[in-house]
């Protein structure tokens, strides 16, 4: 079973860069996405065999999430159900057989971490999401997650300790998480290997490897023996992110 996760920041933009064929060349059962920038109705992109749902943020233009599926979910959910986080479209569940997909988009703590007491409150808030879900069955949660969790995930981690993504607190939080009881796939397949999802438009970053992983999948325990691959597509273009894969058996 495949699983592809991608910013795309702003989806209709995305769309006029190929994002149709990356969509068919990648073949997942499930293409979660992150950062669509649109309100329902602004853009017709629907897939044969693949059914979408959509998570709209309440501002025009701003963050919202989507997954196109192959497979019928038991339920779809939109949100974490707490009014203060739900409305900016971050987040989907899908309740599949054997597992809940969660598609995330997590906030950012913004220059000069000026949304960090939000982005903390937040992240203590869908790890109980989450833990709540992995008690009843295994879950995947994938998107960006804004956080480079260890030096080796950016590129110049001595600048940026007290940046937005880097932050002390922004690292703790995702170690907490991990301790409650989920993987990240792609590094534990990968222990050492400096590979990145996101690059600054500015100073040409892509061009010169600056870049940070800060697009994950993560697995559940009780799910994490059947992690058969993971990858970072750094080859596609289209966006700021590349996508990011997971194979389950």
């Amino acid at each position: 079973m495949k699983f592809i996760s991608w910013n795309v920041n702003g989806l209709r933009a995305c769309a006029g860069k190929g994002f149709a064929d990356v969509f068919n060349a990648l073949d997942a059962d499930f293409f979660c996405i992150q950062e669509t920038k649109m309100q329902e109705g602004q853009l017709d992109l629907e897939f044969p065999g693949y059914t979408s749902y959509w998570n709209y943020a309440q501002k025009k233009g701003y963050s919202g999430t989507a997954i196109y599926s192959r497979r019928t979910p038991l339920s779809v959910s939109y949100g974490m159900g707490i009014p203060e986080h739900d409305t900016e479209g971050r987040v989907i569940t899908l309740e599949m057989q054997d597992f809940y997909l969660v598609c995330v988009y997590t906030p950012n703590s913004q220059d000069g971490l000026k949304r960090l007491d939000y982005r903390m409150a937040w992240e203590d808030a869908f790890r109980d999401y989450l833990c709540g879900l992995a008690a009843k069955k295994g879950v995947i949660v994938c998107g960006d997650l804004n956080v480079a969790h260890e030096e080796i995930d950016l590129k110049n981690p001595a600048t940026n300790h007290k940046n937005a993504g880097f932050s002390d607190e922004e690292r703790s939080k995702f170690s907490t998480l991990l301790g409650a009881g989920f993987t990240d796939s792609w590094r534990s397949l990968n222990p050492g290997i400096a590979k990145y999802s996101w690059w600054s438009y500015r100073f040409q970053a892509r061009e010169k490897g600056v870049g940070w992983r800060i697009d994950y999948f993560l697995v559940s325990d009780s799910l994490k023996n059947r992690i058969a691959g993971a990858e970072i597509h750094d080859e596609i273009f289209g966006s700021d992110h590349c996508p990011v894969e997971l194979t389950i058996c």
